[in-house]
């Protein structure tokens, strides 16, 4: 297939998604929820409403000399991995729930396609691989300032970005193929949501447990710990007609609450 008709058949593919509307919170859930029980056309609905937004993940991609069709296409099959593990009875959309599963099917693509990413395992190495591939730089200092990673790790790097292909299944001296060193020590996709959650869930519950202290700890507390230069104990006691000390301890007393309430709530989730 020529360079042309690629461009056509995408630009067919994204116009054909353009007859997919967003579905609305309640459309979502009836549909999961049916899919759930058996219904594959609800299932066929509920994932291609979400097609025109895997597009937009794999546009992130684009510059690492792959095919976006095929960016795409392993996006999606993020997306259908994600929607088969996706539960109603979260609070969360599944857009929100299958970016992590279309980004992480993207990202080892992207890895097993292009042969230097697979060691970027990293921020900084990969700040570094993008760099060296738009510049062919090879000067340490130069890719250590544009990375963030320290002179000495970029010499260490440097034979990586600059060796040649190597299968991913050949074996390095430690006796481990390449592909057995691809594993990621950052959280999994639903590891990401669940903590997403339960950060939701923490802030929810702090904000009730302000709104129950009395309006003079909801001040202190206000200008004591949500200002970026917080109040003197001092200036809030002459704002308070008190002295310093009463502002401490009802500061105290504020923090004794706010803990006693957040523990509360948080076991009960």
């Amino acid at each position: 297939m020529t360079a042309h008709s690629d461009t056509a058949a995408l630009s067919a593919y994204r116009s054909k998604l353009g007859s997919f509307s967003p579905l609305s919170d309640i459309e979502e859930r009836t549909l999961a929820l049916a899919w759930k029980k058996g219904d594959k056309k609800a299932g066929d609905k509920l994932v291609c409403a979400c097609l025109p937004f895997v597009v937009s993940i794999a546009m992130e991609y684009r510059r690492w000399g792959i095919p976006l069709e095929d960016i795409i296409q392993q996006g999606n099959i993020g997306l259908l991995r994600a929607a088969d593990r996706f539960e109603p009875s979260r609070d969360c959309r599944l857009i929100t729930y299958a970016a992590y599963w279309i980004r992480a099917e993207i990202r080892d693509y992207v890895v097993r396609a292009y042969r230097v990413v697979r060691f970027g395992t990293t921020k900084g190495e990969r700040r570094a691989l993008r760099y060296y591939r738009t510049t062919r730089e090879d000067d340490p200092e130069i890719l250590a300032q544009h990375s963030g990673l320290s002179e000495a790790r970029v010499r260490k790097l440097l034979p990586l970005l600059t060796a040649s292909d190597a299968s991913i299944d050949a074996e390095s001296p430690t006796g481990l193929t390449y592909l057995d060193r691809l594993e990621s020590s950052e959280p999994s996709p639903e590891e990401q949501v669940a903590h997403s959650e339960s950060c939701s869930v923490a802030r929810e519950a702090l904000l009730q447990a302000i709104q129950e202290l009395s309006p003079r700890e909801q001040l202190i507390i206000q200008e004591r710990w949500a200002r970026d230069e917080p109040l003197t104990l001092e200036t809030l006691g002459s704002q308070l007609g008190v002295s310093k000390e009463r502002v401490r301890q009802l500061e105290e007393r504020a923090r004794a609450k706010l803990r006693a309430r957040l523990a509360s709530s948080l076991s009960a989730a």
